[in-house]
């Protein structure tokens, strides 16, 4: 029996926790939230969880892993305690929105030679999965340009924003983990404008809810990026890849498979709600993933570096949009 601890009984806590209960031989022994709620009483007992301190967690030697989905400030200091006490380490992004933090917990753990999983979720989607696939195996042809949409259905709440450390940081680091993904290399510069347009609240955050950003990768190739926090239609998640053979699309998934045709033309369902319906599939394979991690030591698609060199660009893209002009980025560079 593989025994887990999950940090945060929230919106991702929940999708985390039950897609982990549900796989066999696997056991959720504790929840941890500081925050009394009748969500965070009602998840634990849907998992038979006990709810207690973080202290108890580390103490247990018969847990084998945690699972990080509480609020980013807490992800470091759980990392590091993680790393020390030999778990495997599942966390969502970001690791935190001081990037010198991310660099230090980042080594932190590679010394340290514990597992750990970072959950860019996109990355065990099979319809990106085969895209990435597709382009490595070379049957596409080369890839020459990279376009991503996303678009949240509408903005979020200003305390949410207080809190995310940003476009970039929070909903665009998606964005550029995928661009590395498929690409197979590094980017090297970075080009970004930003602009609030939707929402006065998320100005007065201090933040944006529109970007546009272009990336060149390290030999020449191009992304493009289109951000957004509303989609007057819905959640809006597309990939197209220019490639020398093919073009690749992703497109929305609609809510309903089906289009019904009648004298005013062909009607189709709207997309999925949000992320977390989209995505459904791809957070129960990452976690069937860090399980598998665990039982048998499989590599996971996205490891800590991941999100330290998507967090890299997403730095990059604020002094960016704040200078006006393009960065050039590499290993070594600091925001």
């Amino acid at each position: 029996m593989t025994n887990l601890a999950v940090f945060g009984a929230g919106r991702i806590g929940h999708v985390h926790a039950l897609n982990a209960a549900a796989l066999p031989s696997v056991s959720v022994r504790y929840l941890i939230d500081p925050v009394e709620s009748t969500q965070r009483t009602s998840l634990a007992a849907q998992l038979g969880a006990k709810i207690v301190s973080e202290e108890t967690v580390f103490a247990d030697p018969a847990i084998d892993g945690i699972v990080i989905a509480s609020s980013t400030d807490t992800h470091a200091e759980l990392l590091v305690r993680a790393a020390h006490s030999g778990k495997a380490i599942f966390c969502e992004k970001p690791v935190s929105l001081d990037f010198a933090t991310v660099e230090a917990v980042t080594q932190a753990v590679e010394a340290a030679g514990v597992p750990c999983l970072l959950a860019f979720q996109r990355r065990y989607d099979p319809d990106f999965r085969f895209v990435r696939d597709r382009i490595a195996s070379g049957e596409a042809g080369t890839l020459e340009h990279l376009v991503m949409h996303t678009r949240d259905p509408s903005p979020p709440p200003r305390h949410y924003i207080e809190r995310s450390g940003g476009m970039f940081r929070d909903q665009a680091i998606h964005d550029f983990d995928m661009a590395r993904y498929i690409l197979g290399e590094e980017i090297e510069t970075v080009y970004a404008v930003g602009n609030c347009l939707i929402d006065a609240d998320i100005g007065a955050a201090g933040d944006i809810d529109t970007a546009m950003v272009t990336l060149t990768s390290v030999s020449g190739r191009f992304v493009q990026m289109i951000n957004c926090r509303r989609a007057p239609f819905g959640y809006d998640q597309r990939l197209e890849a220019l490639c020398s053979r093919e073009v690749l699309y992703v497109e929305n998934r609609p809510q309903r498979g089906v289009t019904i045709a009648d004298v005013h033309g062909f009607h189709a369902s709207g997309p999925m709600n949000y992320f977390i319906e989209r995505f459904a599939g791809a957070y129960r394979e990452e976690m069937a993933a860090f399980i598998a991690l665990l039982q048998t030591g499989l590599s996971p698609l996205a490891c800590i570096r991941d999100g330290l060199e998507a967090q890299r660009i997403a730095e990059a893209a604020i002094v960016s949009m704040t200078r006006g002009q393009p960065v050039r980025i590499g290993p070594d560079w600091r925001p």
